[in-house]
């Protein structure tokens, strides 16, 4: 035999017994989804949809640039992407031209994101 099913008499009953049982739960479950559907669904009033958010409820939008403090003992800042990884819970966001000006002034651009190869695209 070259099967998945057990070769013995008794594992083979209690299969049996396992897949009934089972069988029967399906076919409950389908006997009730015949009854809802058969059943008329009322219509829902017309209420104004939420605005989706990409973050989802209660978390707030991932900014699209940001700056954080970072260094210890000695300040120094970096501009980030929103979605950088490597910003830990200190990312302020700033607008795209903020974080080009930054930029443009000295700041440091993050080695990993490296928002500097995107803001400076015509």
């Amino acid at each position: 035999m070259d099967d998945d099913l057990p070769p013995d008499l008794p594992r083979l009953r209690t299969l049996e017994t396992w897949a009934a049982h089972y069988l029967t739960r399906i076919r409950t479950r389908i006997a009730a989804v015949e009854r809802q559907q058969a059943q008329p669904q009322p219509v829902p009033a017309p209420t104004a949809a939420p605005v989706p958010t990409a973050a989802g409820p209660r978390r707030a939008r991932t900014p699209d640039w940001g700056i954080t403090e970072t260094g210890v003992g000695t300040s120094a800042a970096e501009v980030h992407r929103g979605d950088c990884w490597a910003t830990g819970k200190t990312l302020r966001p700033v607008s795209a031209e903020r974080a080009r000006a930054e930029l443009a002034d000295g700041m440091r651009a993050c080695a990993v994101c490296c928002p500097d190869r995107v803001l400076n695209r015509p």
